[in-house]
């Protein structure tokens, strides 16, 4: 049987969002897949159902009817901090805020709001989280993933689809995959989701995959090197960015000599970890070093 970290096929979840247009579409896709999306939260619409899925006024009502765990916010920008921080209050085990552009001062009042708190958040900005096979909670194509052993950590939610896409084509499944999100302010960090592919006995590698800006690779390079003995491999994005232009996620921004490409590949290489420049032969090298595992 293979395992699977945060969610699986027993989490309940609930979409906070789901009568907008975003939340409708992706809650059904997650219905097709397989995952239990058993309620939806918007307020003022409580008692109305969404291709069966009850919708209640708030979170609360959602856990003490429907008994939900997870929650999947596709609420707009202005809204989702406070989404978040209902969801943590109501204590679910696991959030993923597929928003993005929420505002930072926001993002600070929600993140200093769970630092006492149990829940898990994911994102924002963020594909999601899934467990081949099993659930997905978020927006990611469902078939192109594969039950099996490699663990997927990504700032790239389009990047992580190619690389699930090359492994699953060269008959390597995953374990879980967790988009982590590509704004300067997250709830989770590579780290938190290493230190969590480390205990778990069925993830056997790791991909990651990082982009420019911020230090969020190094930092993860620096733990890889001295607690985690499973092979990693890693894949940069930007490489040919100019410093200072955004560059698609808000935390890509190389600026003040920091987040640079060659930098970052510089640490995770330092730290023993193959990194790949050209994205296409990742599934090749995947199957070389993780075949096996």
């Amino acid at each position: 049987m293979i395992l699977s970290i945060l969610v699986d096929e027993y989490s309940r979840v609930v979409i906070q969002g789901i009568t907008g247009k975003e939340g409708t579409f992706h809650a059904k896709q997650m219905l097709v897949y397989g995952t239990k999306v058993v309620a939806g939260v918007t307020p003022g619409k409580g008692g109305q159902d969404v291709g069966g899925v009850p919708v209640f006024n708030t979170v609360r009502e959602a856990v003490e009817e429907e008994g939900v765990n997870v929650s999947c916010i596709f609420v707009p920008p202005i809204a989702a901090a406070d989404a978040i921080v209902e969801g943590a209050s109501e204590g679910l085990d696991v959030i993923v805020c597929i928003t993005e552009g929420i505002p930072i001062l926001d993002m600070v009042k929600a993140t200093s709001f769970l630092t006492y708190r149990n829940t898990v958040l994911i994102g924002p900005n963020c594909p999601g989280i899934i467990s081949p096979g099993k659930t997905k909670v978020g927006i990611m194509p469902g078939p192109i993933h594969k039950p099996g052993n490699i663990g997927i950590l990504s700032r790239s939610g389009t990047l992580t689809y190619e690389v699930v896409d090359q492994l699953t084509r060269a008959g390597l499944g995953q374990s879980t995959c967790i988009g982590i999100g590509g704004d300067p302010i997250i709830g989770t960090t590579f780290i938190d989701h290493l230190k969590r592919f480390r205990d778990d006995s069925e993830t056997k590698g790791v991909i990651l995959i990082g982009e420019i800006g911020g230090s969020a690779e190094e930092e993860a390079a620096d733990y890889i090197q001295r607690e985690f003995e499973k092979p990693v491999i890693a894949f940069i994005a930007g490489r040919t960015a100019p410093p200072g232009r955004r560059m698609g996620h808000a935390g890509a921004i190389v600026s003040g000599g920091k987040g640079r490409a060659e930098d970052k590949i510089l640490a995770l290489e330092s730290a023993g970890i193959t990194v790949i420049r050209d994205l296409g032969s990742l599934g090749k090298a995947a199957l070389e070093t993780m075949g096996q595992a």
